[in-house]
């Protein structure tokens, strides 16, 4: 990898080099200002690195989970709109799902409690349904590198539970799980802890070799 990114005099990320295992979720740490969202970017394509570069399998597709923040309160979709958006990488915007694709909605829906919410609006749905919602969408695109920017951040327990088995699931079929969090819970739950400080790797082990607490 070796990945640098500069943000104007800012070096977000310092030369960062790292394997991502499949069939793992990788818990990314560190502080605020870190990198962890700036590597996220990368992974995802989203933003080209000032240097290095993210090698990965020919064809390996990709879902980006944002932060609950980043997606506005107020967007006129439905829960299960939400979920559908995870086809499009692979129908396009304006094609109709086909009878695999609505059933693969309704399996996530069901692995993240969304069943009974699918036709309500986004908007009016809890914010643990929310974050839901948003995690369900990355498991409907199937793809092979999942990331996810602080999957249980300001939940609530159960939400939290819910999720991060999701993501174990999605990992045992297969897919590189990557996802940034400060939850100590979250990170007991991953295989492997890539910690960053100030833009570099500060350690990368399984989670087997860090202290309880």
């Amino acid at each position: 990898m070796g990945l640098t990114v500069r943000r104007g005099e800012v070096l977000a990320l310092d030369g960062v080099s790292a394997r991502l295992p499949a069939g793992a979720v990788t818990a990314l740490v560190g502080g605020n200002g870190a990198g962890k969202s700036t590597l996220l970017d990368v992974l995802a394509g989203v933003l080209e690195p000032t240097s290095g570069r993210v090698d990965r399998p020919a064809g390996t597709t990709v879902a980006y989970v944002p932060q609950r923040s980043a997606v506005p309160d107020d967007l006129p979709v439905t829960v299960g709109d939400t979920l559908a958006m995870g086809r499009w990488r692979e129908l396009g915007r304006w094609r109709r799902l086909r009878a695999t694709d609505h059933a693969l909605v309704a399996e996530c829906a069901d692995r993240l409690g969304l069943t009974g919410v699918l036709g309500v609006p986004l908007s009016a749905v809890s914010g643990g349904q929310r974050q839901r919602a948003l995690v369900a969408q990355g498991l409907v695109a199937r793809a092979g590198l999942l990331l996810v920017d602080e999957p249980t951040a300001g939940v609530d327990a159960a939400t939290q539970a819910v999720v991060l088995a999701a993501l174990a699931e999605e990992a045992a079929r297969g897919a590189v799980v990557v996802h940034a969090t400060h939850e100590r819970a979250a990170v007991d739950r991953a295989d492997r802890v890539l910690t960053l400080v100030a833009g570099r790797v500060d350690g990368d082990r399984t989670t087997a070799s860090l202290p309880a607490g």
